[in-house]
């Protein structure tokens, strides 16, 4: 089908992915008057909008990353607003909490928009489910057959063993994660049993929204918290330490004294990552699709047509389309998780050797 078909529903302006019929924008770019907004993330939450709409489990978190007095609807997931006559529900999109996708209804036709999304069960967010459409707007952050995460539970085994050896070694373990999501999962996953756990301010923000929110979350120490009340000799070794990428090779851990590092994203799958990054150890977490899963989910949705945006855009539109899908990229402002070149190249590499049409009914 051509894209005339969804040009009410769906469009890309200079500010965005547009709904002209609902005069509203999805992510936008930069302030507009009315935003629907699928996650808290910074590159699809931006602040100075007018109007804001999203799942009322992301409130904590957008009020944190946009201000507190932003004029907010948050709606229950599937709860139906009527813009201009276009119906709009949130679902779940499994990717951080209250992470959401897009269902817009008008005049019998479909449109989802994915935003960020995983598949699979997580503690800390409400799960993925597919929704059929005609028209259906993926990412594809890690949009390549290199990319297949393993289990959660055998990752998460493997981190709390990381942090036991680390303990016996007399090292602090630092394991990195974004601030908001990742950190979170993180948390959630480690063994309470093993010692303390201690977060860095920005990773403390993070959890005091989730905490507010009602996600259970082991307890931990803000690092500053600790210094501010027992000084600063403190033996950290028996404790495992949750930062934000931006920490490492900071003067900031030198309080931590000999320290184990570790990252833990989708992009430790490509050889080459951890060593590029300088870390000692990396664990494939990842809150974004692997290639079975964004391939299973277009099955499961069965759209006439797929907008491919985030990532490897361009790489998968043509592999679609060469399966015989209607398929194409769109074009956005950011990428997504973001990688260094070197991963991006890399992967890009595995990509033209690995990548060869077939069904993705098969």
């Amino acid at each position: 089908m051509a894209d005339e078909n969804f040009s009410e529903l769906l469009t890309l302006s200079s500010s965005g992915l547009y709904c002209p019929a609902g005069d509203f924008y999805i992510d936008p770019w930069r302030p507009v008057k009315r935003a629907v907004i699928t996650h808290a993330h910074s590159d699809h939450a931006r602040a100075g909008s007018e109007q804001y709409l999203a799942a009322a489990s992301s409130e904590k978190l957008l009020r944190v990353r946009l201000g507190h007095d932003i004029n907010l609807l948050a709606v229950s997931y599937g709860e139906i607003v009527t813009l201009n006559g276009v119906r709009v529900s949130l679902h779940p999109a499994g990717h951080i909490l209250g992470s959401s996708q897009i269902r817009l209804e008008y005049r019998g036709r479909i449109a989802v928009v994915t935003g960020d999304y995983k598949l699979g069960a997580d503690s800390t967010t409400e799960s993925f489910a597919p929704i059929p459409c005609n028209l259906l707007v993926t990412e594809s952050t890690f949009g390549l057959p290199v990319f297949h995460w393993p289990r959660s539970e055998i990752v998460f085994s493997e981190i709390n063993d990381w942090w036991r050896a680390n303990q016996s070694e007399g090292k602090t373990s630092v394991i990195y994660g974004y601030s908001v999501g990742k950190a979170q999962r993180i948390l959630a996953g480690l063994d309470r049993s093993v010692g303390p756990i201690y977060c860095h301010g920005a990773v403390h923000v993070g959890n005091q929204a989730y905490l507010e929110s009602g996600i259970d979350l082991p307890p931990s120490e803000r690092i500053s918290d600790i210094e501010a009340t027992r000084g600063k000799q403190i033996d950290w070794h028996r404790g495992i330490v949750i930062a934000p990428p931006s920490a490492h090779g900071t003067p900031w851990l030198r309080r931590f004294g000999a320290i184990s590092t570790a990252m833990a994203s989708g992009w430790m799958a490509i050889r080459g990552t951890r060593r590029r990054r300088a870390m000692d150890r990396g664990f494939v977490l990842s809150d974004h699709v692997d290639w079975p899963e964004l391939l299973s989910t277009i099955h499961q949705c069965k759209p006439e047509a797929i907008w491919v945006t985030h990532g490897f855009s361009s790489i998968v539109a043509r592999y679609l389309s060469e399966c015989g899908w209607n398929a194409k990229p769109l074009k956005t402002q950011f990428v997504g998780e973001s990688s260094d070149g070197g991963e991006l190249e890399t992967a890009a590499d595995e990509a033209v050797k690995t990548v060869k049409p077939e069904s993705v009914e098969g």
